[in-house]
């Protein structure tokens, strides 16, 4: 049995689960995995969306099979068929999750000990980010912290109007959500005069990876001044809700290394720059699979050697600190920050499978529908690539480059047929995307090319759907 930190409290949640959730009996029996003779986590299969999650009913999967004493609340996912996924939670799921929030507001944002207005700009309802963040804080405001939760959602409008009406009540103000969607309530307050810096504005980030061109950018738009901890990126599911969080120690490295792609390529084995974040083995443990994450974690559904295949990998503390001084860097922060001698994770995200808009999962799928129309089908081949782009001035835009037929010509406005089409089904089938995504946001530009464009669609090679987010529109 394994001593890795973290480890023998997965193993002993996998015994736990093995005995009282009526699905994982059955998955292990179906994977032929006697509990009794499991002593390390290798030996254990694992477990996916498609493998466990849709294939037991949800009461089956919580402990006892009863789905009362495991969901105190729930929230709902959406997947490419735009079928949702229900997730329990628990107010001890919260609690878990609240400590990466306290990670983050209280020691990132000295939350402690600065009157902390912390407004919530994700989507509202049965959607994960929103209820969770306002939960997570509201468990920060309990603890004796001095925080204050405003949730307008993702209204721009209401957004602004709580910051004018809230924000000079307080030290600090935290604007909570998707990175585009904060930086386009932030741009809308800088156009209609409001200034930032009285507010002494913090971000609160998830669900997309984004450069440290773009942070520098919010802070000088923001007013913010400390660019190692006013700004915390979150990596979460709607799975398992936080997983892991910037610390100003992550935050630190990352810039280092945005500064320095040699050692980035030396450490990630790739020239994109992942999300860093630090996690907690005991609450959280994770694994590598073929260049991927898997995570063991407990919840109103545990889940075990769970795989999200998000592209990333795991460092050590102590190897973090010693590669980051073999090449001339101090990563300890400054005071009064404080290092945090836990791991850490990378994560590149499911490049392969999806792209993240405004914290929406976009999947080939939904795209393939819009294709097949008869309006379309007559002259595109089906294949297209979907990416997430910036233009100059750091806007996130959704872009899908899409095959002519032989022959085909593109036409003056054949790209437009395309992009409205498109958007029709993402609002149709993908839930996240209705919701997430702003309306003007909400329709892809599109780029046709002709059949076998060999930057595109190369003849004799694999056709990939989707591309890491570039830095150009």
């Amino acid at each position: 049995m394994t001593s890795e930190p973290g480890a023998d409290a997965a193993l002993r949640l996998f015994h736990d689960a093995a005995r009282t959730v009526p699905a994982y009996r059955a998955f292990l029996a179906a994977h032929d995995v006697d509990p009794g003779s499991v002593t390390d986590l290798s030996a254990v299969p694992l477990s996916t969306k498609d493998n466990y999650v849709r294939r037991y009913p949800l009461p089956d999967r919580t402990r006892g099979g009863d789905l009362s004493a495991a969901a105190h609340t729930v929230a709902v996912s959406s997947g490419s068929s735009g079928e949702p996924t229900v997730w329990p939670r628990s107010t001890v799921d919260e609690l878990v999750v609240a400590r990466r929030f306290g990670q983050a507001i209280v020691d990132g944002f000295r939350g402690g000990e600065r009157r902390t207005l912390v407004v919530v700009c994700f989507a509202l309802g049965s959607w994960v980010g929103g209820m969770y963040t306002a939960a997570a804080c509201r468990h920060l405001a309990d603890a004796g912290h001095p925080v204050t939760v405003a949730t307008p959602g993702n209204n721009v409008d209401e957004i602004l109007r709580v910051v004018a009406a809230l924000g000079g009540h307080f030290d600090q103000t935290v604007l909570a959500g998707y990175p585009p969607f904060v930086k386009n309530v932030v741009d809308a307050g800088v156009a209609r005069g409001v200034d930032w810096s009285p507010y002494r504005v913090k971000l609160l980030l998830a669900g997309e990876v984004f450069s440290e061109q773009w942070r520098d950018l919010m802070a000088a738009r923001a007013g913010m001044t400390e660019p190692v901890a006013d700004s915390v990126s979150l990596y979460g599911t709607a799975d398992a809700g936080v997983l892991g969080n910037e610390t100003p120690t992550s935050v630190a490295i990352r810039r280092f290394l945005a500064d320095t792609p040699a050692a980035a390529r030396e450490l990630f084995g790739d020239s994109r720059l992942p999300t860093l974040v630090q996690y907690d083995p005991a609450d959280r443990y994770f694994e590598t699979h073929a260049g991927t994450l898997l995570f063991t974690s407990d919840g109103g559904v545990p889940l075990l050697r769970y795989h999200l295949a998000d592209e990333g990998g795991l460092t050590s503390y102590v190897d973090m600190l010693a590669f980051c001084r073999d090449h001339g860097f101090d990563p300890v922060p400054p005071a009064p920050h404080r290092a945090v001698d836990l791991p850490f994770v990378h994560v590149f995200g499911r490049s392969l499978f999806t792209v993240s808009y405004f914290g929406a999962n976009v999947y080939p799928e939904n795209v393939t529908v819009a294709l097949e129309g008869p309006e379309v089908s007559a002259w595109t081949t089906g294949r297209f690539v979907l990416q997430v782009v910036s233009d100059a001035d750091e806007n996130r835009h959704l872009s899908v480059v899409v095959e002519l037929a032989p022959g085909a010509t593109a036409g003056p406005d054949r790209a437009a047929t395309v992009a409205t089409a498109i958007r029709a089904a993402l609002l149709r089938v993908n839930s996240e995307y209705a919701h997430y995504v702003p309306a003007a946001q909400q329709t892809p530009r599109v780029v046709l090319r002709p059949a076998d464009d060999p930057e595109y669609f190369p003849v004799g090679v694999k056709h990939r759907y989707t591309r890491p987010a570039d830095d150009t529109a």
